[in-house]
């Protein structure tokens, strides 16, 4: 293959994919670009911490507050079809210990959502409209606490299909909220969990 090619072909790859692994920011604070808030009561707490357990050592995005249901959203992560994937660890939670994703995130009171939680071994896919959070399905999945998943989540249209560690769990058609929005990840209630290797892109 020739270069220029391969250089082209290289170009489209890193182009159709978005990648943030949290190294490069500094710890104890949210890290730039990102906005945090959460749906209901309670308070936030989103902050870049080391992590010796990171896929991609040494950081971790890590949200410790309390709150209805936290999350946040990277500002340039706008996307209507494709896919959001993140890698998670549930560190502890006596209400709850779960991590999630979001997509067409409008803003704080409307979006999708898919989390799979360590305290109830499943998966479960909601969207959230006017601050409301709408059960969509649930499925039974083994998730070990403190141990790290890959939670994704891919959508076109009003299909959407949820996958935890490779595989498919959820898979159903919603048109709820159409359009684009905002990608990130969430968690809810006393959940103390940590994110790595956020990616979103579309789906070829």
């Amino acid at each position: 293959m020739k270069a220029s090619i391969l250089i082209v072909l290289l170009t489209m790859s890193i182009n159709a994919m978005a990648a943030e692994g949290f190294d490069q920011y500094k710890a104890g604070a949210l890290p730039a670009g990102w906005s945090a808030g959460v749906t209901g009561n309670g308070e936030s707490r989103w902050t870049v911490e080391t992590d010796d357990s990171a896929p991609s050592r040494p950081n971790v995005l890590r949200q410790s507050g309390v709150g209805d249901f936290p999350w946040t959203v990277k500002s340039d992560a706008r996307i209507a079809d494709g896919y959001v994937e993140v890698k998670f660890k549930a560190i502890s939670g006596k209400r709850d210990q779960a991590g999630g994703v979001i997509w067409r995130w409008k803003d704080g009171n409307n979006y999708y959502v898919a989390r799979a939680n360590a305290l109830e071994n499943n998966v479960s896919l909601y969207y959230t409209e006017k601050g409301r959070r709408n059960t969509l399905k649930y499925v039974d999945a083994q998730v070990s606490l403190n141990a790290w998943h890959v939670l994704r989540v891919e959508f076109r249209g009003k299909q959407i299909r949820v996958l935890l560690n490779g595989k498919a769990y959820i898979e159903m058609d919603d048109a709820h909220i159409g359009g684009d929005g905002l990608a990130g990840v969430w968690t809810k209630a006393d959940s103390v969990t940590a994110f790595d290797d956020f990616e979103y892109g579309p789906i070829k």
